[in-house]
């Protein structure tokens, strides 16, 4: 009797192998359903874009909170130095960009 249990445990870790392995009924497929970060690709980044960034979750991502914060501080610098570039263009200064 106990022969009889330990082959069909074998059994069925083989089907669970083979199943695993990709033989029998085919997963479903793959597809991305995570959120697109949307910076533009054909201009600068802005201070704007910066704030309607959002990152998607992950398992073992980053504290969002830490995320958030960043971001908040590159768009106040971003908005910073555009108001000042206007007045190093206007004086001509080479050093602008």
């Amino acid at each position: 009797m106990m022969w009889l249990f330990a082959v069909l445990i074998v059994l069925a870790m083989g089907g669970v192998a083979m199943l695993a392995a990709g033989r029998g009924t085919p997963m479903s497929e793959v597809y991305d359903d995570r959120p697109d970060a949307l910076v533009p690709a054909d201009r600068p980044i802005e201070a704007r874009d910066l704030r309607s960034v959002r990152f998607s979750l992950a398992f073992r991502g980053y504290r969002m909170s830490e995320v958030d914060a960043l971001l908040d501080r590159l768009a106040v610098e971003r908005e910073a130095s555009a108001a000042h570039e206007p007045d190093r263009e206007a004086r001509g200064d080479d050093q602008a960009r």
